[in-house]
Order: C-alpha cells, then structure tokens, then sequence
C-alpha cells in the first residue's frame, strides 16, 4: 500500500477532531498547543479518549481541555522520573568504577578474558571508543593530551563518558559475580541478578524520557525482576501481583534504589503529590494496583 495522505494544518487538524467527536473547548488555545506539540506526539494522548480506535472516534463527552493536562501530567512524570534517574546513574557508575578497579585494576574494561560474552562485549567497546573520540570533557581531552598508553583512559574517566546502557552491559556481562554481588548489597539489593535487571529496565526507562516519549501508558520491552520482600533490606512492596512490564514495577524499583542512596529524596514525596493533583489520570494504565499507597515503600513519606 502506498502512503498517500496530505499534511494537514493546525486548524484542518482540529476540524478532524471535532468531526471524530472531541470537544474542543476553546479553537484559538487548541491551535496555540497544536502549533508546539506535533500532532502524532499528541495523539499518544488522544488514543485512550477513542471508542473506536480504528476510525479514531471519540468517546462521547471527551474534551480537548482533558488531553492536554494528560499530557502535561506526562511531561512533569517524565521530568520527576529523569531526575531521580540521574541520581542512580551516578551512583551507579561510582560504585561499579570503586569496586571492580580495586580488585581489578583501572583498565579492567579492557581485558576481554574478564567479560562472559565476546560479541557483547566488543560492543561495548566499540561503543566506549566511539564515546570517547566525540566528548569534549576536559578530563578526557587532557588526558590524551599528556598519555598515550593504553589508548583509553582509567575506568574512573572513562566510565563518565559511556552511555548507561553501555555501563548496564558491561556489568551484566562481567564473570566475575562477587565483585557485582558487593555493588547490588551496596545499594541493599539482595542479589546482582536484580540488579542487573533493574539496570536494563531503567536504561530503556531513561531513554523514554531522553527523547521525551509517552511514559504513561507505555508497556515497557525489559521487565525488572522483583525480589520478594522477605528479601529486602530496606521498606519494599508486598503485593507480587503486578505487571512487570508496566510503569509501576520500575518506578518501585527506581524508589527503593533512591531510598539507599539517599534516604531523604524527594522522588516519593513528587511521585504521590503528582499524583493526588492529576486525580483524573488513570493510575491502573500505569500498573498501579490498588491500595498502592498502602505498599511499605510508599506509605512511608504519605502527602499532605
């Protein structure tokens, strides 16, 4: 089948919605929101408004006015989410810098005979290489400035460069699992195999909001597996009946992380107030169960 459809202005896009049935409140502040957010990226927003998701029907009733705050909701979600991301990720690549160079040295990353999987594992270095020749960090600059011997620096700059994707392979694929297991207990996680899962399942969660995709709604390609809470050192949930491959089996993961790392985060307190001023959102969408808000995890630090 050839594509055959013709762009449309703003304000023949919001003729179509109307004829499918949204109500639009106000033309001019709809031409102004469609004039800065593409009308495919809004329509993410549109879709659980429809009846007939074939034709793009809308329910009766829907308005215009409820897409856009679901969109903002979305957005703010997303920035919440980001944040406390980059926290971890930090964490994260200290703790694998600290530990795997104590016992193995500051070119560890280098020596292949340490990694579980060849083809992973020339990736990662091909990625690592292709990061360092494009940063314009001064620490790396300088370094090759005055070195050149090995032809990377230590794992303490060069890791600072890599994406979080590339660090979360380059764990998973290390042999050795003491070293990984002193990094999962370092931030209270009973095992590296969650760990490990976590890490890739928070990869594809950053890169939703890197490129300021739809997190809400979303089902999620990598699944964190979640301990049970007898295996936990620190408050965790207690409901091993929710959708791993939805929103809220991350974020817990994302909070008990944030948790061990600093005790006084905000990200609970920003998730739960986002929440109870977007009443209208729908939770479930996101894998929320019911009673969430009464999980150990998230009872602890309840909003006023």
């Amino acid at each position: 089948m050839t594509y055959d459809k013709q762009p449309l202005s703003v304000e023949s896009q919001i003729s179509q919605l109307k004829e499918r049935g949204l109500i639009i409140e106000n033309e001019i502040i709809a031409a102004k929101v469609l004039s800065v957010i593409s009308y495919f990226r809004f329509a993410n927003y549109l879709r659980p408004y429809e009846a007939d998701k074939t034709n793009h029907i809308f329910k009766p009733g829907k308005m215009f006015g409820d897409v856009v705050k679901l969109y903002y909701f979305d957005k703010s979600l997303r920035g919440i989410i980001f944040s406390t991301i980059q926290s971890v990720e930090i964490a994260l690549r200290t703790s694998i810098i600290q530990n795997f160079s104590m016992k193995y040295g500051p070119f560890w990353f280098m020596d292949a005979s340490l990694f579980k999987n060849a083809q992973i594992y020339n990736e990662c270095i091909n990625s690592i290489q292709a990061e360092l020749s494009r940063t314009k960090e001064d620490f790396i600059q300088e370094h090759f400035a005055k070195y050149d011997s090995p032809n990377m620096p230590p794992a303490w700059k060069t890791l600072e460069v890599i994406s979080f994707g590339t660090l979360g392979k380059l764990f998973s694929n290390f042999k050795d699992n003491t070293v990984k297991k002193a990094v999962a207990r370092g931030f209270n996680v009973p095992q590296h195999v969650y760990l490990e899962s976590w890490i890739a399942s928070l990869a594809a969660l950053r890169n939703c909001c890197a490129h300021h995709a739809r997190v809400w709604n979303r089902v999620y390609p990598i699944k964190p597996q979640l301990p049970k809470s007898k295996l936990m050192r620190s408050s965790w949930i207690e409901n091993a009946n929710i959708f791993p491959n939805r929103l809220y089996a991350i974020l817990c993961c994302l909070l008990y992380w944030a948790n061990n790392i600093a005790s006084d985060n905000s990200f609970k307190t920003d998730i739960v107030g986002l929440l109870r001023n977007n009443p209208v959102v729908d939770v479930a969408a996101m894998g929320f169960p019911h009673s969430w808000e009464e999980e150990p995890l998230w009872r602890s630090s309840a909003v006023s």
